[in-house]
């Protein structure tokens, strides 16, 4: 029996982001490989708009801006370069932001689902945290009200766990909402 080399082909960033705007469907990028999206359920689009719409009214009129789904998060070291769709991405430098995507991202929420968690909590979590502009970083349950915080302090990133009736608050963009707001038209209000 004989083997059959898979010869990987890689596409350049510029590529990849050519592709996206002709593409009906999501694309992350990293490293030169490009996954597809899969779609999402009822509650993730409801806490996803909620916290955008949680964001778009308080930053109105100020010089940060949020974005939904798609606009993308691009991240650069001296190796690599990676492109992903946050939920909800907020932006204070608009230096940082391009056309189709963001540079400079302050806050990233990201809705967890079954297919995306183990992503969201580990290769995400490591990429955004190697982010110098991002301060803030969200993971909200979809199927139970529970939202986990990072948030960047001079000593490095803290954890905190939010449940039931604890206020989110995100002191650098003077900011702070409930979760049954985050979690309005779930069922999963309190």
């Amino acid at each position: 029996m004989s083997a059959i080399r898979m010869i990987e082909t890689l596409i350049s960033p510029e590529e990849y982001i050519a592709g996206e705007l002709r593409s009906e469907i999501r694309h992350e990028y990293i490293s030169g490989r490009v996954y597809a999206m899969g779609g999402s359920s009822v509650n993730h689009n409801f806490i996803a708009g909620n916290f955008f719409a949680e964001l778009y009214i308080h930053l109105r009129g100020k010089k940060c801006a949020p974005f939904m789904n798609d606009m993308k998060a691009r991240i650069r070291d001296a190796r690599d370069e990676s492109y992903y769709y946050p939920d909800v991405m907020v932006n204070c430098d608009p230096a940082g932001q391009q056309n189709y995507f963001c540079n400079t991202p302050a806050l990233i929420v990201e809705v967890l689902s079954p297919s995306t968690e183990a992503i969201d909590r580990r290769e995400k979590l490591a990429a955004y945290q190697g982010i110098p502009s991002l301060h803030t970083y969200i993971l909200a349950e979809q199927d139970r009200r529970e939202v986990t915080v990072y948030r960047r302090l001079p000593e490095g990133w803290e954890k905190t766990i939010l449940t039931g009736a604890d206020i989110l608050t995100v002191p650098e963009l003077e900011f702070s909402t409930t979760l049954d707001a985050i979690y309005a038209r779930t069922g999963l209000e309190a």
